[in-house]
This record gives C-alpha cells, structure tokens and sequence, in this order.
C-alpha cells in the first residue's frame, strides 16, 4: 500500500503513553449535590450549571460520572516513548485517516470528520472506559475512534492477518461506523435494544457489521481510483483479514464450536462478500444490509 505522503490528518489524539485514572467511589456525591443544590436557586447559579455541563457533555464526558464522584480521567506519561515501528504505524493510522476523510469528504454532503485516538494499554472515552483487550472501536458519543496500535501485531500474530492494507481495512471499518453514526443508523440500532430479544439483536448486530464492512470497501474503491495507493495483493490482505475475524471462524478457533445465534459481526464468507461488494461498486446505494433478504 502507498500510503507515504506528506499530509497528516488534524482529527488524531495521540493519547499513547497515557493512563486511565479514576478517583471516587459510587453513589452520588453529597457535596456536589449540596453545591448543586444551591446554584439551581439562583439565575446565575443556573447559568453556571448549564455552561458546566455543557462544556463536559461536548468534550466527551459524562456529568454523572461527575456527579457521583467517580470520573475518569487520562494521566499522562511524559517519559513515554514509541518504539521505531510504534510510531511507523501512528504515522500510517493517520495517513489512512486522512484518505478516508478525502473520500467521504467527497461523497458526502457536509462530511463530518472523525478523531482517531491512538492509546496504550486502556482509555477513556464517552462510552466508557475500555483496555487494549477490547479492540478497536467507535464510539458514538464523542465521535471518535479508538486504537492501541498493538492490535495490529495481534492481527499478524494471532489472527494471522498481516498486511498493511489489512490494517488499513480495520480502520475504514471503524469509520464506516462513523459514517452509519451520521446518518442516524446507530440511533436506531439504539431504539432496539431492550425491545427485541437477544437473538434478534445480535442479527441486527450482524448487520450493523456487514455494513461498515461494505463502507470500507466503498473507501477503498474511491481511495484506490483517487490516490492510486493499492499495490499488489492489497485486495486479498483485506479480504484475509474479514475471514479471520469472522464470528464463525473465531469461535471455531477459540472453542472448537460454531453458535450462529451468538454471532455479532457476520461470518468470515459474509465480511469478505460485503467488503468486496463495496470495493467492487463504490456505490452507496448498494450496501442496505438491513433489508437485504440474503447476508
């Protein structure tokens, strides 16, 4: 993949080196409501709470968390260092973030653009706090993305998905939930939940999945008629990592059995068929994974 440029992307927060903090216990905070308690009777008091908040809410943190005393914050590390290949792949993250904003950019109207967050270790986010166990993932409430750089040693290393453009794959992924974000398709997966089983929800899930597949394959149609930055062999990189992290496979390999019911993103023939669907097309018309009879 040719993804050396001299351009950056101005939406990533290098966050490596920090450390999620806590302090507080549960329940709500005495003092803090006594303190709230008090300015609720007062105009200015009012005021003062609404900018409070407000400023929190838009930064990505929770005020209940701030209520109860039991927030979450990043300590920074200034000692910390990335290692030579560390910082390569920060350097590749944000030169692929910076193709996908170019793509959406053009085949959206008024693209709002992600941040991407490289962490170590674990981190927080308006979502919660999540480790490196986690993954990488969306999340809606601020808008970002979320990824310890170490992930991509697990793909070559355990999951047996090396590549670059494999990496590649993961991280338009992850935008493609971004995109799904800004046309309300997570508000409604949000509907859902608690009003439908399990079972019901988790093929939702499946299909929530299919289609951020299908979006980075759409990113990768664009990006490779746009930038011509596919090399060789790049196609099949992508599509290798979709069939290793199919649900069936996973489940094959950790437990030895395949529990359809459990699936959440889609079986390997399922990623790899709509994530070429995407590549093949570019069309966005075309990646209705919700009514489309046959995943």
């Amino acid at each position: 993949m040719k993804w050396r440029s001299n351009r950056t992307s101005q939406n990533v927060d290098d966050r490596r080196g920090m450390s999620s903090g806590s302090s507080g216990g549960g329940g709500l905070n005495p003092m803090l409501i006594s303190l709230l308690l008090k300015l609720v009777t007062s105009k200015k008091g009012l005021i003062i709470i609404a900018i409070v908040f407000g400023v929190m809410y838009f930064t990505g943190n929770n005020p209940l968390q701030f209520l109860s005393g039991n927030s979450t914050n990043q300590i920074q590390n200034t000692n910390y260092e990335g290692t030579a290949k560390e910082n390569e792949l920060a350097a590749f993250s944000n030169r692929v973030l910076v193709s996908t904003e170019d793509v959406w950019n053009q085949i959206l109207p008024n693209y709002k653009e992600p941040t991407l967050v490289l962490f170590t270790n674990s981190v927080s986010s308006a979502c919660g706090s999540a480790s490196s166990a986690t993954g990488p993932f969306y999340c809606p409430g601020d808008e970002k993305l979320y990824i310890d750089l170490s992930f991509f040693e697990e793909m070559a290393t355990k999951l047996n998905a090396p590549g670059d453009f494999a990496q590649a794959y993961v991280i338009a992924h992850e935008v493609g939930h971004h995109i799904q974000n800004l046309m309300g398709t997570t508000d409604k997966m949000q509907q859902i939940r608690g009003k439908v089983s399990q079972k019901e929800y988790n093929q939702f899930s499946v299909k929530l999945e299919l289609q951020a597949d299908f979006l980075a394959g759409v990113w990768a149609y664009h990006a490779k008629n746009k930038d011509l930055i596919l090399d060789e062999g790049d196609l099949e990189e992508a599509l290798k990592a979709a069939f290793e992290i199919g649900d069936d496979r996973l489940q094959k390999k950790s437990s030895g059995s395949v529990v359809p019911d459990s699936f959440t993103h889609g079986t390997s023939a399922q990623r790899m068929r709509w994530f070429k669907k995407g590549f093949e097309t570019g069309d966005l018309s075309q990646g209705d994974t919700f009514n489309t009879k046959s995943l």
